[in-house]
């Protein structure tokens, strides 16, 4: 397996996604807006995306990935009995909370946005949408244990691509949008857990070559899954910090208006970044990482390691530098059109600033994780995760009434480079990790060409600053070619002083 070119094929298709997602959210802001639609909308959208997020999103194949290879190497058969157990118990544990849920739905999106709860429209309103959408929740985690099975096969170009048709999905609804009218939040709600169907059928065609699906609720729960189950909540914990953080966010933003949709606005942009530079690579390394660890190779183990820290650092510093230095023409740019006016862009490019503060954290506790996973050691994460959280909602609830939403990001960011550094310092204090010759030095190469990235980026924005102001119909032409200058005399200096090498590309690991 090589890293890179992994990590490009799994990322390819995920820029796919995230672009078409950023398409459906440029269309969700111009006929939604920040109002009272849009917040009813992003919360019922919120909860099974945030699902969506912690189970496909390299999750599931934290707790999955490294049980399944082990049973893979004692042949198919006792793979895929496994992997039945793990299904069949998965399905109706799904089931059932799905079901539960629909009943109580008041109660639960009175927990998932209290701030609703004084506006009787807007909180029936969330409550019918969100009862639309819940059943994406089990069509998502469903796919997301077939698309593990084909991760653990090197096989990550489908399960990259399947999130596309969701956003092919709600892109298309958009487009009737104008003879829809008001019922548009009805019909992007429906076409939520339609695409969850669809991407669950996807999925299990493909992975068809690999493993053969055998109901039988006759459940036979032996050791090996029961361990599995028992590290499953942990992982998803632990890899999914961000998501819950997140989503703790939104429970605490629904109590200001539009805050919601800020948040939202600002999160997706970050997020095209963070699914490069943290998921795709922590998902690509963990099935190789988990077979090294069990033959006990540890130059290979320290080789895969340090070039997947090297290669998030390189992706999500520089996007981090260039997401601060231009938040606002960014949001502007990206989403300043319709109904998403000038208060809109200033509030969510507040918002981005914070949280591009925190998007190498938010990489790095992808990666660490993963190493943790690689060993079967869900419970460390697990803990430090525990703690983030915590800290979290303590920061956002005390700060919240004296500055508003904005400490959200804050206190997301905040903590997230707390739980980054702990898990660091608790892999060194296990020797599960270790520095090679070259980290050093190359790191030190990626701050300085990431400043220079930096300078220039600010530069052109000042240069364009004309064109990019908020009323110019041709503002992203001139953010899209800001952005791409930047990233060619990134790519360049890069190249020119070492940071990363071409041989990079063609190395084995």
């Amino acid at each position: 397996m090589n890293i890179v070119k992994s990590t490009g094929t799994f990322g390819f298709f995920t820029i796919i996604s995230r672009l078409l997602g950023y398409l459906r959210d440029i269309l969700i802001a111009v006929f939604l807006g920040t109002g009272a639609l849009a917040d009813a909308f992003f919360v019922a959208f919120r909860i099974p995306n945030t699902f969506r997020r912690l189970f496909s999103e390299g999750t599931f194949n934290a707790a999955f990935v490294p049980s399944y290879s082990s049973e893979l190497v004692k042949g198919k058969k006792k793979s895929n009995d496994f992997a039945n157990n793990i299904f069949n118990l998965l399905f109706l544990a799904l089931f059932f909370l799905v079901l539960i849920v629909q009943i109580f739905m008041p109660a639960f999106v009175s927990i998932i946005a209290p701030g609703f709860v004084d506006d009787f429209d807007k909180m029936n309103l969330a409550i019918y949408l969100t009862r639309i959408t819940f059943p994406f929740l089990l069509f998502i985690c469903i796919a997301s244990f077939f698309a593990a099975i084909l991760n653990s096969h090197n096989k990550f170009a489908a399960a990259a691509a399947a999130p596309i048709i969701l956003n092919i999905i709600l892109i298309i609804i958009l487009f009737f949008s104008k003879s829809i009218g008001d019922d548009l939040v009805y019909y992007l709600s429906y076409g939520v857990s339609l695409a969850g169907l669809l991407q669950l059928l996807f999925l299990f065609k493909l992975v068809g070559k690999f493993y053969t699906l055998k109901f039988n609720f006759k459940i036979k729960a032996d050791k090996k899954v029961k361990i599995f189950f028992k590290k499953l909540l942990p992982s998803i914990f632990a890899s999914g910090v961000t998501q819950i953080n997140i989503l703790v966010g939104t429970i605490i933003a629904s109590f200001q208006a539009s805050a919601v949709s800020y948040l939202y606005y600002a999160d997706r942009i970050y997020q095209i970044n963070l699914a490069i530079a943290g998921i795709a690579i922590g998902v690509v390394i963990l099935p190789q990482l988990s077979k090294y660890v069990q033959s006990k190779n540890k130059d290979k183990i320290l080789l895969i390691q340090n070039k997947a820290l090297e290669l998030s650092l390189f992706l999500s510093i520089p996007a981090s530098v260039a997401l601060v230095v231009g938040s606002e023409y960014i949001i502007s740019a990206l989403f300043g059109y319709g109904s998403f006016n000038e208060v809109a862009v200033q509030n969510s490019a507040k918002a981005l600033y914070f949280f591009a503060l925190g998007l190498p954290a938010f990489s790095l506790i992808k990666i660490f994780s993963s190493f943790f996973f690689a060993n079967y050691n869900t419970k460390t994460p697990f803990y430090i995760s525990l703690l983030s959280v915590a800290f979290n909602i303590v920061i956002s609830v005390y700060y919240f009434k004296e500055i508003g939403f904005i400490i959200i990001p804050i206190a997301t960011s905040i903590s997230s480079w707390i739980n980054g550094i702990l898990l660091f310092i608790f892999l060194k204090k296990n020797n599960l990790f270790s520095f090679n010759k070259q980290f050093t030095f190359r790191f030190i190469k990626i701050i300085c060409t990431s400043v220079f990235m930096g300078i220039l980026f600010n530069f052109l924005l000042i240069y364009f600053k004309d064109q990019l102001a908020f009323e110019q119909n041709m503002k992203s032409f001139y953010l899209i070619l800001s952005v791409m200058m930047g990233l060619l005399f990134y790519l360049f200096i890069s190249y020119w002083i070492k940071a990363f090498k071409i041989s990079d590309f063609k190395l084995n690991y």
